[in-house]
């Protein structure tokens, strides 16, 4: 084993994990913990993120990867998290309020800063709606939690939470500070008009720092929770996203990428801060200087599929642990038998990203043939998850090719859904380009490795990192496969379109509606 470690820690939309690496980029250790979020009672659309049990949660992560690998050999940590949730502190230091991306309570707020034009404003310059960023939650805690608003005395986005705990420090870096809604693109770094906007002082934000950059070390509080060695060097991270593809080595403009985790984001990295002018994608700061990243999101793509696997699947559940394998392998290898349109059964889950309104049709699987159970049946169910989240990743490159001027000829795939054999080949064939598969699918981890490692200095830049990327195969699209797919997915979005409008209509609830729409 290496005498040098990096530790990643990664606090997702459904789980937390830590990695640890070698300075090779090869995986040493992982351990995972599955988590979610509450609802506030009497607070409709609300999401809580539990900072102390979740904190349990990730110490439990790092002590079992910790024991799996060499504590003392562990040079530096940093850390990454999903977008958008934040947490709030007040002047000893003491979290007071926190949520995850996706919390959706401030629906009035968002709504009356679209009434007002501000919400446009805040577009023009942070990259991203109103609909589950921070401006209308601030809105929202100043209006109904006066007293608790009035002691915030720091702000942080989730990943700069676990860096707070480790070291006792407040910072953030541009790529998580600018899934705030509070960045000024250009500057990237917090934008005064947005925060005047909301009623806040400047002060409260943490400083922006560069991945890669040392903010402290770990206290002995936190050594003692944890198991690292007090003093080992804290390090800046990044947005999950945006370090995954630090963690495949996307870095340059005109680069196409699918991060397969919890949600799906579906990304063209960009050279200058280029936002929709349609306002249906957003753009944030990637984490590399000079460059920026514009988004599509496949809202719960992969926690769709482990819904189905609890709901569904328990018995396959069972014979995979039987047998030491994965589940999903096991779910997979069944529905690759299936041929492409799973014998007619179409699933409707993520909507198309659509900033300004962003809603999605209730859950279905429509179109079974229930005179032949044997053809339409759960293996068809998920093969049409796998369709419909590549179907949502063709919509927004459709898009993201004509705001960026730049046109999709390979996309790397990376993350938990790449794992598989299946879900990559219905990629292919959808989008109809070749995609590209890297060895380490823990690509976030290894991003926060390669901050980390930077921080350590065993690295000379985030840029010089991508040597370490590795790709194991290409999957070339099947012609045949791609042309029935092109008439599938038209399909797919005129049946999406019908049950939204039922949604619409109020007949069904659905998936979820972006606060403000």
């Amino acid at each position: 084993m290496s005498d040098e470690l990096l530790l990643a820690i990664d606090a997702g939309t459904g789980s937390c994990r830590t990695v640890v690496f070698d300075p090779h980029g090869n995986q040493v250790a992982i351990a995972q913990r599955e988590w979610s979020h509450a609802e506030q009672p009497d607070v409709p659309g609300s999401q809580v993120f539990d900072t102390g049990g979740n904190w349990d949660l990730i110490c439990e992560c790092v002590r079992e990867t910790l024991a799996a690998s060499d504590a003392d050999a562990v040079k530096a940590v940093s850390t990454t998290s999903m977008r958008e949730g934040m947490v709030l502190y007040d002047a000893r230091g003491r979290e007071i309020w926190a949520c995850p991306n996706v919390d959706s309570r401030a629906a009035a707020e968002a709504t009356e800063l679209v009434r007002s034009g501000a919400a446009q404003e805040i577009y023009d310059l942070a990259g991203d709606w109103v609909a589950i960023t921070a401006p209308a939650r601030f809105l929202w805690l100043a209006k109904h939690e006066p007293d608790r608003f009035a002691a915030i005395a720091h702000v942080g986005m989730l990943g700069d939470w676990i860096l707070t705990r480790l070291c006792g420090e407040f910072a953030t870096d541009p790529s998580l500070g600018s899934s705030s809604g509070m960045f000024d693109l250009a500057e990237r770094s917090w934008s005064e008009r947005v925060i005047e906007l909301v009623g806040l002082e400047p002060s409260l934000f943490p400083a922006v720092h560069e991945p890669g950059s040392v903010v402290g070390a770990v206290t002995t509080a936190a050594a003692a929770a944890t198991g690292l060695a007090a003093g080992t060097p804290c390090v800046v991270g990044g947005a999950d996203t945006q370090l995954g593809l630090l963690g495949i080595g996307v870095v340059e403009a005109g680069r196409f990428t699918v991060v397969g985790g919890s949600f799906w984001q579906h990304t063209v990295v960009l050279d200058e801060p280029a936002i929709d002018p349609q306002a249906r994608l957003r753009t944030l700061c990637h984490a590399v200087p000079g460059r920026w990243m514009m988004e599509g999101i496949g809202f719960y793509s992969g926690l769709t599929m482990r819904w189905f696997r609890d709901a569904f699947c328990k018995a396959d559940t069972e014979l995979a642990a039987h047998r030491g394998a994965d589940v999903y392998d096991l779910l997979e290898s069944e529905a690759a038998a299936v041929p492409p349109g799973a014998n007619g059964v179409l699933g409707i889950f993520s909507n198309l990203m659509e900033a300004k309104r962003w809603v999605h049709a209730s859950p279905a699987f429509l179109q079974f043939d229930i005179a032949r159970p044997e053809t339409s049946g759960k293996k068809e169910c998920f093969r049409a998850i796998e369709e419909a989240a590549a179907y949502v990743s063709r919509g927004h490159f459709e898009i993201a090719e004509a705001v960026s001027g730049r046109s999709v000829d390979e996309v790397v795939f990376t993350g938990g859904a790449s794992k598989g054999s299946l879900w990559p080949r219905i990629l292919a064939d959808v989008l109809d380009v070749p995609v590209k598969i890297p060895h380490v699918k823990e690509s976030t981890a290894l991003g926060a490795a390669v901050c980390a490692g930077v921080g350590a200095g065993l690295y000379s830049s985030l840029a010089d990192a991508a040597r370490l990327v590795r790709f194991d195969t290409t999957v070339e699209p099947v012609p045949a496969s791609a042309a029935l797919y092109r008439q599938l997915y038209e399909q797919w979005r005129n049946v999406y379109d019908r049950m939204l409008e039922i949604s619409d209509d109020g007949l069904v609830r659905p998936m979820w509606r972006a606060a403000g729409t």
